[in-house]
């Protein structure tokens, strides 16, 4: 139930008889059953139209006309309404024309998608700093979860031959959340996003964009991991044992690790427990690696052969999370955060310029970082749009701030 201050009406009721005998009953109950009803009033938006007279001098004759003044929006749409828009473009994935149904539905506001453009290019414009900001935050945070995923520029999937693939960038840290849009999948890309000097851990995929960073600062994601695993046990003969017994060693670590995260045992005795169950997965890898296969051949047990020396190479990658605190085992958290955007992206079939590339990563980067702090995005927006257009001060995406 609400607190007693977040009710706006009590209305007190008393049983006015004895509902044995009869009697008239008075006085209040020190503690009454309490039920509390929660209801939405009829919203109407709140519309106020300014009149700029203009006035003929009587001496000169020269006609004047009165200036709106600086507190006033100049455009239809108020800064509220026009961070409202934003949000419900990023935070909650609504296409144009879903965003319109909507304005009009709950607030009787009418709105072309032109002017919804419109208004996620300023938005974009007031969010350059705030993104900006969390990008350097981000590269001074101890770990980073990283991922990528496939987002067109110009409605490349969508059947426009002139749509550029693109790609979204995200990097999930402990303080702010930043994507990155780009036209590349590449090495750069990924030092675009990390910029030349993270000092911290690096939880990924096994993708080679990241085989720049020294293998100290890294974690393979063990999610990935266990898809191979299970690819391997399901092919025939040797394979399918290999696979079994690296999965078998996967679910001992887990389990330790599970019993670490509800505080059974302590991060040493997590060390110690692990330790064999490393030195046998690291065995059996080697063991396959050593076995080896011919040049060129294509057998389910060259596949094998490769997916186990690759992770052979970087096996140190794989225990990070057991050696330094704070690290988790998979990039599970960079998935999550690239689900809203793979949502939109299917709702409104990417966007179709490199402005609007750049307005939804700017949108996601705030949104997703104030829903980790648990601050408000509606009025993080609202201030950013007020604070651009008159020059006030920027809200910050730093949490102590």
């Amino acid at each position: 139930m609400l607190p007693i201050e977040r009710c706006d009406q009590i209305e007190e009721h008393h049983p006015e008889n004895c509902r044995h005998c009869g009697t008239h009953l008075e006085g209040d109950d020190p503690e009454p059953l309490r039920h509390q009803v929660i209801e939405i009033p009829p919203i109407t938006p709140l519309v106020i139209e300014h009149r700029l007279h203009r006035l003929i001098c009587p001496c000169c004759g020269t006609s004047t006309c009165a200036q709106l003044p600086a507190a006033v929006e100049p455009s239809r749409y108020g800064p509220r309404l026009s961070a409202l828009v934003g949000l419900l473009s990023s935070a909650f994935p609504l296409s144009f024309g879903r965003t319109q149904a909507l304005l009009d539905q709950l607030l009787s506001v009418e709105i072309s998608r032109g002017a919804i453009a419109t208004i996620r290019e300023r938005l974009s414009a007031c969010l350059q700093h705030p993104a900006a900001e969390a990008l350097e935050l981000a590269r001074q945070q101890p770990v980073a979860y990283m991922d990528e995923t496939g987002a067109p520029t110009g409605n490349a999937d969508g059947g426009n031959p002139d749509g550029k693939r693109g790609w979204q960038w995200v990097m999930v840290t402990p303080l702010v959340t930043v994507f990155l849009q780009s036209l590349s999948r590449s090495a750069a890309a990924a030092m675009e996003l990390l910029g030349h000097a993270f000092t911290g851990i690096v939880v990924s995929d096994r993708f080679s964009a990241y085989n720049h960073l020294p293998i100290d600062q890294r974690q393979l994601c063990w999610a990935h991991l266990i898809r191979d695993l299970t690819a391997i046990e399901q092919r025939p003969g040797a394979s399918g044992e290999i696979g079994m017994a690296l999965l078998a060693l996967k679910r001992q670590l887990f389990e330790q690790w599970n019993y670490w995260k509800v505080g059974q045992i302590n991060r040493e005795q997590l060390r110690e427990s692990c330790g064999p169950i490393r030195r046998q997965f690291e065995t059996t890898l080697q063991r396959v690696v050593d076995l080896g296969c011919e040049r060129g051949e294509r057998t389910p047990w060259a596949q094998t052969v490769r997916t186990c020396r690759q992770l052979a190479q970087r096996q140190q990658a794989l225990w990070t999370f057991l050696e330094k605190p704070g690290i988790e085992p998979t990039n599970n958290a960079a998935e999550r955060a690239l689900r809203q955007s793979v949502i939109h992206r299917k709702i409104s079939h990417g966007v179709q310029s490199a402005s609007g590339a750049t307005c939804r990563s700017r949108l996601l980067t705030v949104t997703a970082t104030l829903r980790q702090q648990g601050r408000d995005v509606w009025s993080f927006l609202e201030q950013a749009w007020i604070a651009q257009r008159l020059g006030g001060v920027m809200p910050s995406l730093a949490p102590d701030r």
